[in-house]
């Protein structure tokens, strides 16, 4: 069985992404990051979401980048916004996924894995330029450069399945997949149970997408 690993946030996108991996076949090794996010609902649900869905092995590597600040996401001085505005939005984490992919790479490449899956998407995403086909395609001649494996023949795929899907066909692929939407956390400032605020961004990009698929959304509110 190809192994692959499955960078996996807890949010919608990621859990269909694992259900991707395991529906082709692959031995997921789901990786997960704690770096310094306001919370860690959304790590409770990776760890929830690998156990349901089989993963192989699934690890947390801690990375503090609230250190370096920058984000709404891991900087306290920076509010959460209610709405995604113009450009590239204050939720973005710099270097967030080049950091989460090379580590995906070095695991990767001690697995002796052939590929690494991440469930980011250029259609319905904020604006995060490290969600870009372009800047997959860049990653992936950088790792197949970069690794032992790589220069010895065995290349590496890095394997994005929902880059050009709306968030109605994730909602709708996930189903498929069985995939347990109400599981999933993708708000932004979820409480410590993992209940939605409703209001920021990417609870909005979620209820417009179930609400395109025509099925119901799960998610726990916190009103």
């Amino acid at each position: 069985m190809p192994r692959s690993v499955v960078l996996l946030s807890g949010g919608m996108d990621s859990a269909t992404c694992l259900a991707v991996a395991r529906a082709a076949g692959n031995s997921c090794f789901a990786l997960s990051f704690d770096y310094g996010q306001k919370h860690r609902a959304e790590l409770d649900a990776a760890a929830h979401i690998a156990r349901q869905m089989g993963a192989t092995e699934h690890r947390v590597i801690r990375i503090d980048l609230a250190q370096l600040g920058g984000s709404a996401l891991t900087d306290s001085a920076i509010a959460v916004p209610e709405a995604g505005g113009v450009g590239i939005p204050v939720t973005y984490v710099p270097a967030r996924n080049t950091v989460f992919l090379s580590l995906g790479l070095a695991w990767a490449e001690v697995l002796a894995a052939d590929s690494i899956y991440a469930g980011v998407n250029a259609v319905d995403y904020s604006g995060y330029p490290d969600c870009r086909p372009e800047y997959i395609a860049a990653f992936q001649l950088m790792a197949n450069l970069a690794t032992k494996r790589a220069v010895e023949g065995a290349l590496l795929e890095i394997r994005t399945p929902l880059i050009s899907l709306s968030k109605a066909a994730i909602v709708r692929l996930g189903n498929e997949l069985k995939v347990d939407f109400s599981a999933t956390v993708s708000c932004y400032s979820a409480d410590f149970s993992g209940a939605a605020c409703g209001h920021c961004d990417a609870c909005e990009l979620r209820r417009v997408g179930f609400a395109a698929a025509g099925i119901p959304d799960p998610t726990r509110y916190q009103f």
